[in-house]
């Protein structure tokens, strides 16, 4: 059997999931599901990115200990995960000494060995939102990060170590170049070609444990050290499939298949990752598919701003599958979307609660009413959502999806089958079973739970039953 390993970003734990991390968490999972149903062998892994600086500074500002404080936030994006209808295969966090402290101590000693990592003093600008150090070049006018405007920068001095990232320029340009390394979309493979281009410099991948508050994972054979966090949660992709731990489980699993990440961190997972498992020689990801974000109510998510989104509340009042529809349907994977209240009601009206939901609606009743039965005969896809699917077009699937729903709606409005009888009557409802039975089976990957309601009512003696989805 073909196997499929899939992650996503993993998440920092220093506050409660938003909208984001629900709308990448709903993609990765659409993804699994679908190769799933394709019969592949699929893993699919997440975590918690547990030692970064500003978890420690998020626990200090509430007065809890450390490690309570991140384990408290790792279990609110697993319970958001289970509200979502997603299951992790692997949910492995930062902080577990078993299994991830010696995976990434492993991957230090291979990229040491190699003759990759060296001490020095350094003194530059830090911003601990990103947990990098920024040149003044790559700041904005305001000489503020911008990923987290507001934000001071820290001027930051100290020993640690560096990793040569200069020495796998050429290699990084040439393996993204020819797609041995694939980044989808092509505008952000040449967003990363164009940074490689203009000249790598050496990172630091340690800090002292001053500055780390002793907490994170020791650099080998330098106790007063801690291992940087982009170094040490990267290789959360490997530890949990058995790197440094269980190699029969790692060689089954590694390398990826697909990353899944928003653009935020892009760099990150598009040159120093690879860059850090050519120097171990490692196996690289076979693709990395990016991602744009979620805007609310026209403007960027902030805690300044106050309009971060829990979406827990709108999944408890109109369910799941509705908000998996919002953010897979509504906005491009490739192009910043607006999440709203307004504008997510009057997607459930139209789309669900008179779309799809009115179809399934009359169609179960007109059966009712004239004894119709069937066996649920749809178990492939259509080549349109195959193929939409393959590019990570979740909205375009959706389009099409939808205008199969549109085409069943003008059979119903037009050959008014509740003026019919007898085998005209049957003939007209069983057509509308099997293409509703086909609609529900390429909805699988998208809204699960919707899709097994569906193939379970139009299977065997069709009743009438409650809305899938009541209007708003």
């Amino acid at each position: 059997m073909k196997k499929f390993y899939i992650h996503c970003a993993i998440p920092y734990v220093n506050a409660k999931p938003h909208i984001g991390h629900a709308l990448e968490f709903i993609e990765t999972d659409t993804i699994a599901r679908y190769h799933r149903l394709l019969g592949e062998d699929v893993l699919m892994l997440s975590g918690g990115d547990e030692n970064a600086l500003k978890n420690v500074q998020a626990a200090e500002a509430v007065g809890e200990d450390i490690q309570t404080f991140i384990d408290k936030n790792a279990k609110l994006f697993q319970e958001l995960s289970e509200k979502l209808d997603i299951h992790f295969d692997v949910f492995q966090k930062g902080s577990d000494k078993e299994h991830h402290y010696p995976s990434a101590q492993k991957l230090w000693s291979l990229c040491e060995k190699s003759g990759d990592i060296y001490k020095k003093s350094y003194k530059g600008l830090y911003c601990v939102g990103c947990e990098l150090f920024y040149s003044p070049d790559e700041l904005d006018e305001k000489g503020e990060c911008f990923e987290h405007p507001g934000k001071k920068l820290e001027e930051i001095e100290e020993e640690n170590y560096f990793f040569k990232l200069s020495k796998y320029q050429e290699q990084l340009i040439q393996i993204i170049e020819s797609g041995e390394y694939e980044i989808v979309p092509g505008f952000r493979k040449h967003e990363m070609l164009s940074f490689l281009k203009s000249g790598l410099q050496d990172i630091s991948i340690s800090r002292t444990n001053e500055r780390a508050k002793n907490w994170g994972v020791p650099v080998p054979g330098d106790p007063a050290q801690r291992i940087y966090v982009w170094f040490d949660a990267l290789n959360i992709y490997q530890s949990g499939v058995g790197f440094g731990w269980n190699d029969e489980k790692y060689k089954k699993w590694w390398p990826a298949d697909l990353q899944v990440i928003g653009k935020g961190i892009l760099r990150f997972h598009a040159v120093y990752w690879p860059a850090f498992l050519l120097s171990a020689n490692l196996n690289l990801p076979k693709k990395l598919f990016v991602h744009e974000y979620f805007t609310v109510n026209g403007q960027k998510m902030s805690k300044t701003l106050g309009n971060v989104y829990d979406p827990l509340p709108l999944v408890e009042r109109y369910g799941v599958d509705s908000l998996r529809y919002y953010c897979l349907a509504k906005i491009s994977p490739f192009q910043d979307g607006d999440f709203s209240e307004d504008k997510f009601k009057e997607a459930y009206n139209a789309d669900l609660a008179n779309g799809l939901g009115n179809l399934v609606a009359r169609v179960s009743k007109l059966c009712e009413k004239n004894n119709i039965t069937s066996e649920n005969n749809s178990n492939t896809f259509d080549p349109e959502v195959e193929g939409h699917l393959a590019d990570y077009k979740f909205n375009e699937a959706l389009s099409y999806i939808w205008s199969e729903i549109a085409k069943a709606d003008k059979k119903v409005n037009e050959e008014k089958p509740w003026e019919l009888t007898g085998e005209k009557a049957k003939a007209v409802l069983e057509d509308l079973v099997k293409r509703i039975q086909n609609i529900a089976f390429n909805l699988r990957p998208f809204l699960p739970q919707t899709s097994e309601k569906i193939l379970k009512q139009f299977s065997g003696e069709i009743k009438s039953q409650q809305p899938l989805f009541p209007r708003i």
